[in-house]
């Protein structure tokens, strides 16, 4: 009896640790780190071309959407998203058998454009592919598809602008302006107002903006991410980075 309780009490503990040891093992040493929230490019950095265009000769300089900019730093008028450069996706906490991790999910499917008229961005819209949202897991990914944002009966999501975004100043090089943004957000077929802080900065012929706001997943009725093994907060984070150019 003594010699099968002890061999009891070891299967025990040896499941235990499979349990909690390995989901630490591999969260700290074999998955790879999230990717870092978007943040501003470092102003010099992000002015520096490896191949300039040649320099214009009618008083402005020529940007990648076609027209030109003017070079005395004026941004009035239509700018659209350039996908090669802008990301948007999500951000949720995971507790993986008792391990805090977080699962990262981008996509850089974004059409869109803003227009500013003075200190003011007046207009902007912009929708995503949401079957195109990839992580670091095949499962996660075919869950989100799938029973979470159910893609193939509501394929984008979208943002519209419904009040002027006040920005202060006109965007200066390298100067970063933060601002409020409102407008409707629609995830999942449903549409709710929404609030949100960016971050501007006009680097040479583009502007980047970044931001995020935190989704309470009930309020745009999207199920419970949480799975076998896995369980999430009832929140995670919208994020992007935008990089526009002269329309």
């Amino acid at each position: 009896m003594k010699t099968w309780m002890k061999w009891a009490i070891g299967v025990a503990v040896v499941v235990v640790l499979g349990v909690v040891g390995g989901p630490f093992i591999y969260i700290n040493f074999i998955k790879d780190d999230p990717p870092e929230r978007f943040a501003l490019e470092d102003a010099a950095a992000a002015t520096t071309s490896p191949d300039p265009a040649p320099a214009a000769t009618s008083g402005s300089t020529s940007a990648p959407g076609g027209d030109a900019v003017p070079a005395d730093g004026a941004v009035d008028g239509a700018w659209v998203v350039d996908p090669g450069r802008s990301a948007v996706g999500y951000r949720v906490v995971e507790v993986l058998f008792g391990q805090d991790t977080e699962g990262v999910g981008r996509t850089s499917e974004i059409t869109g454009s803003m227009t500013i008229a003075g200190t003011q961005v007046t207009e902007a819209s912009f929708e995503v592919d949401m079957a195109t949202v990839t992580s670091d897991e095949r499962r996660r990914d075919a869950a989100f598809r799938g029973r979470i944002m159910d893609t193939e009966n509501f394929p984008t999501a979208t943002f519209v602008l419904t009040s002027p975004i006040e920005l202060g100043d006109i965007p200066a090089d390298g100067v970063p302006i933060t601002a409020s943004a409102t407008g409707d957000l629609t995830l999942r077929g449903t549409t709710r107002p929404v609030t949100f802080d960016v971050q501007a900065q006009k680097n040479g012929e583009e502007i980047q903006v970044v931001g995020s706001t935190d989704i309470v997943f009930a309020d745009f009725g999207i199920p419970d991410p949480s799975g076998p093994g896995i369980s999430t907060q009832d929140h995670g984070l919208l994020e992007f980075d935008l990089r526009f150019v002269p329309a």
